[in-house]
């Protein structure tokens, strides 16, 4: 039996420029970080005891006795994709939501090939579990997702991710004293909206307007690259990282008419009425968490003026997939 780690991501800036109908002509990057949520995934031969080949349990429940039979886009293309020739009993579980915008589908898919790799007794790098991930989700399944979520799934940390070049992407760890590191987590707040939302089809859209974006996505590639000057600098700056955020916010809001909504539009509006620097929705948009930037003496405050949605909170983390669990008996 194994059991897999698999962190969630918060993306500060550049959200949108990992798509590769972008970032193959102009080059993209990303400002993200995994936290302490995690999805876990277990798998173990299944003994020979049963009427169907494999068992799978996530939000359904799965008895077939091919792959090809596999309704779960992620689970059949990353079993055909590891040449899995064994029966296997799956079982899937979450600290958060599905569709949420926190890369929950990339996480389980990176989660599960490390699992599988585990199973066929073979070991894969963590640049190469996150080109595994792209293939399956890009190219196998054919989902609107952009690089991002894999690679930071995969890697784990605080990282500048970018995307383009021969390398397709190069994952560099932000240089930020423990200090600063611990005055930024002290600075963010995570609600989760209530509701979620399909984010294949708000990406697919955002996808589709691309060649008429230009001008947006190279403001988030900038606003990124302002971002992360202002993070390894000496100064604090976190009034301006705020406005940083805020500007982001603006940006993506106009990619498509899908990112956003009255509701969330209200949530964000009190947050920052309530003293917060700046903030964003997580993901492709359309619900899910909202993140904001707030100084932690008004941070009572924007719970009490947002105590309608659930507080959560969470820790960066730094490990990215991992297996946690491994044994040949079980």
């Amino acid at each position: 039996m194994i059991i897999t780690r698999t962190p969630f991501r918060v993306s500060f800036f550049g959200g949108g420029t990992d798509y590769p109908v972008w970032y193959r002509e102009n080059g993209g990057r990303v400002i993200s970080t995994t936290i302490d949520k995690y999805c876990y995934v277990t798998l173990r031969e299944l003994p020979p005891f049963f009427k169907y080949e494999h068992l799978l349990r996530y939000f359904e429940r799965e008895e077939v006795n091919t792959i090809d039979e596999i309704k779960h886009p992620s689970i059949r293309e990353c079993l055909k994709y590891l040449d899995m020739n064994k029966s296997i009993e799956l079982v899937h579980h979450a600290d958060l939501p599905a569709q949420s915008g926190l890369g929950s589908s990339s996480t389980f898919t990176v989660g599960l090939l490390m699992a599988g790799y585990a199973l066929n007794n073979q070991m894969r790098t963590k640049s190469q579990l996150a080109h595994d991930a792209i293939e399956i989700e890009q190219r196998r399944i054919g989902e609107a997702v952009g690089s991002q979520d894999q690679t930071a799934a995969a890697f784990g940390g605080f990282n500048r991710i970018n995307f383009g070049g021969y390398r397709e992407l190069e994952v560099t760890p932000l240089t930020i004293s423990t200090e600063k590191m611990r005055n930024l987590q002290d600075h963010l707040i995570l609600f989760f909206t209530g509701f979620s939302r399909n984010a294949s089809d708000i990406a697919q859209k955002q996808i589709e307007n691309t060649s008429s974006k230009t001008k947006e996505l190279d403001i988030m590639v900038e606003l990124c690259k302002e971002a992360e000057e202002l993070l390894v600098s000496s100064e604090n700056g976190f009034l301006e990282w705020g406005e940083l955020l805020n500007e982001q916010w603006k940006v993506k809001k106009s990619m498509t008419n899908l990112i956003t909504n009255s509701k969330i539009d209200e949530m964000y509006d009190e947050g920052i009425r309530s003293g917060a620097l700046g903030g964003k929705l997580l993901g492709a948009g359309g619900g899910g968490f909202i993140l904001f930037l707030v100084p932690p003496e008004k941070q009572e405050q924007i719970k009490v003026n947002l105590s309608s949605i659930l507080h959560v909170p969470f820790n960066f983390d730094f490990s990215g997939s991992q297996i946690v669990y491994y044994s040949k008996n079980a």
